[in-house]
């Protein structure tokens, strides 16, 4: 996950690490410089990076994202008292570097390619303030049947597949979006994807390292996780690149599409004294609809549901597991998502305005507790996802914990 969201939910692990210059990063960085003195440019777009040609049908593209924001969180906030410095009695205010990333990908036919991406690490800089975020080989000969190997993003919600840069709002809505991850919701394994039927079907199933995999103690042998989704475009297809999602697409198509999630892990949850088998699926729906003069009205809604097999599953620190391992906090339980934004028309200045509201709600079944969020707030778009400005005020509220406010004032780019 993403640094996503500053309250605790049902999950505080995730929703603290969860979609970049250690050594590669300085080398990637190196490898720009020289190359933009001694190659042809052949493409410099602000959403695409710079592509260089390195000769024999080789080329290296690099880009960057960065999103970063001044937020002012209620004392009584879950995270104010630890994590902020609050003692109950003032609003908390922070400076964040919320993202920065690091794109590069080494294409070295048309059919075999290399990603690296990367971000900047968790709270606490554990593993360094960068680390790899994606690391992927990728072979796609054909539209309709690819395979990627590495380190990626598995088949996941619209939420996860969407990442921090193409939400409709600015933080993750990390209360409802519970899938394990190891870092901003990735896992290590492979991936088969494809658009089917001009694109109107997308496919991806892969298997995966999965959940709490090697930290229950004197079991080293655990299943892997199976993941798999299916999105069904009834209208346009939606311009995201592979199996990935936008929850907002600023009228570029007409979108309806319906997405179909399924994980399994076998013994992913609890102990070696006391397992459970990890069983969650979703559906979550997107409709954005362009009126002409009027604007674009973005609709979205998900229910998900979670199961553990009745196990409460171990603490993410079990065994000395650290934020990035993948290991305990899964909640069994359903969730809800509900979010709408529109598009105004009118230019006023460089970008258009974009209102929005969500709200997101889950009920942890076994420990009868819940978590609530909701969100208004409002985008101006510059550039649609690479450059925009967004002011979000959200209000949680969670079993046995005091409700809590939160404003935030953010700014992303990508180049």
């Amino acid at each position: 996950m993403h640094e996503r969201q500053i309250f605790a939910g049902p999950r505080s692990r995730q929703l603290a690490q969860r979609a970049h210059i250690r050594p590669f990063a300085k080398r990637a960085a190196l490898i720009a410089a020289m190359a933009s003195s001694a190659l042809p440019l052949t493409k410099a777009h602000a959403a695409d990076g710079a592509t260089f040609d390195l000769g024999d049908g080789i080329t290296f593209n690099i880009g960057t994202g960065v999103r970063t924001s001044v937020s002012a969180v209620s004392a009584f906030a879950p995270s104010a008292g630890y994590a902020m410095g609050g003692n109950g009695e003032s609003t908390i205010a922070r400076y964040n570097l919320d993202d920065f990333r690091i794109y590069s990908t080494l294409t070295l036919n048309p059919y075999i390619k290399v990603t690296v991406d990367t971000e900047r690490g968790p709270a606490g800089g554990e593993g360094g303030p960068i680390q790899i975020l994606d690391a992927i080989g990728q072979f796609e000969p054909m539209k309709e049947f690819n395979i990627w190997v590495g380190q990626m993003l598995p088949p996941s919600d619209r939420s996860n597949l969407d990442g921090p840069f193409y939400l409709s709002e600015w933080y993750y809505p990390g209360i409802v979006s519970q899938y394990p991850g190891r870092f901003f919701g990735r896992d290590i394994g492979g991936t088969v994807w494809g658009k089917l039927f001009d694109e109107k079907i997308v496919y991806s199933a892969g298997i995966y390292a999965g959940h709490n995999w090697q930290y229950l103690t004197s079991d080293q042998n655990q299943d892997p996780l199976f993941a798999a989704r299916l999105a069904i475009n009834l209208w346009d297809p939606e311009p995201a690149p592979a199996y990935y999602t936008g929850s907002t697409y600023y009228g570029k198509a007409d979108i309806l599409t319906i997405g179909l999630v399924g994980m399994y892990q076998h013994d992913a949850v609890g102990t070696v004294v006391r397992k459970g088998d990890y069983a969650a699926g979703n559906v979550d729906v997107l409709m954005e609809k362009k009126f002409g003069d009027y604007g674009v009205l973005t609709l979205e809604g998900a229910f998900y549901y979670y199961g553990s097999d009745g196990v409460v599953d171990v603490s993410p620190s079990f065994n000395g597991a650290g934020t990035t391992a993948m290991v305990g906090g899964i909640t069994q339980g359903p969730a809800y998502l509900l979010s709408g934004a529109y598009l105004i028309p009118y230019e006023i200045g460089p970008g258009k305005f974009q209102p929005y509201v969500r709200w997101q709600e889950m009920t942890a079944t076994i420990t009868n507790t819940s978590a609530t969020q909701f969100d208004v707030g409002v985008n101006y778009v510059i550039k649609g996802p690479d450059l925009r400005i967004t002011f979000d005020y959200a209000h949680n509220t969670a079993s046995f914990t005091p409700s809590s406010d939160r404003w935030v004032l953010g700014l992303q780019v990508q180049l």
